[in-house]
């Protein structure tokens, strides 16, 4: 897929990521079904399962060359063996979405060989719609959006596990510890945006909670690797990821030589 053709599709994403939010507060006005699933019982709902099929109908279209890659979709080997693939979380944060919270996002990247091309992160409650195709900046509702820059931790603003930021803030103190926020990829993006100086997150995260977010980190100037500082690849045949930072470009080297230095473990 050329660079014109992602830039076409990014502005065709906003209609159905919009009519998808929707479905999803229309959902959770009623009573909600609800059940878990997995070993670690995560939380799924009707709000998750009707849009993943809203969002299959609609994507398919706009790339109906693409594999289909959702968390609430049968996993499928053979989709992962072409170049292009949708990966979709339909609702990322769904504990924060049964509870009320605002802070839970729908994501959606087009992968081509390995990496996003084009993606968007979709937050219906407080109505933040991401846009951002490769070679092509990022937006917030319109607006470019820049991660902050700089190579500093004093006064640096961060969020994620609590053991994480606890080890750090032993090692620099003047960091601003943030409160959480439920959706992994709305906290990856407020890198993006420059609300929050860097992020980390434990080990464990799939293809749909990071693909979106990681295309809006690296079109606003920043970065997401793992502990190692390694980028990420997608539609591989493992989908779950480890331990992970987001951060400016200079500020990422630097939490990087924190995290390998050995004055602590990050596990």
């Amino acid at each position: 897929m050329l660079a014109s053709d992602a830039s076409a599709l990014r502005g065709a994403l906003e209609a159905p990521m919009r009519e998808a939010g929707e479905l999803a507060r229309a959902t959770a006005r009623g009573p909600l079904k609800q059940w878990t699933k997995g070993t670690d019982r995560s939380p799924v709902t009707e709000g998750d399962i009707a849009v993943n099929e809203l969002l299959r109908e609609r994507l398919l279209v706009l790339a109906p060359a693409a594999a289909w890659i959702s968390e609430e979709s049968e996993p499928s080997t053979s989709g992962r063996a072409g170049p292009l693939a949708w990966i979709v979380d339909p609702i990322d944060g769904t504990r924060a979405y049964v509870s009320g919270r605002s802070d839970w996002t729908i994501s959606v990247a087009l992968i081509q060989s390995g990496r996003p091309l084009v993606a968007a992160l979709y937050a219906p409650v407080t109505d933040e719609m991401f846009l951002v195709s490769q070679d092509g900046g990022a937006t917030l509702n319109g607006t470019p959006i820049r991660a902050n820059p700089g190579d500093s931790l004093n006064g640096a603003r961060l969020a994620g596990p609590k053991r994480y930021l606890d080890r750090l803030s032993g090692l620099t103190p003047e960091i601003l510890i943030q409160p959480k926020v439920h959706s992994l990829a709305l906290r990856i993006a407020r890198v993006a945006q420059g609300t929050l100086d860097a992020v980390l997150a434990s080990g464990g995260s799939h293809d749909w909670d990071l693909a979106a977010a990681d295309l809006l980190v690296h079109e606003a100037g920043g970065v997401l690797t793992d502990f190692v500082g390694r980028p990420l690849r997608y539609n591989e045949p493992q989908s779950a990821h480890g331990a992970l930072i987001a951060a400016g470009f200079a500020r990422h080297s630097a939490l990087i030589e924190l995290v390998r230095d050995g004055k602590t473990e990050f596990a």
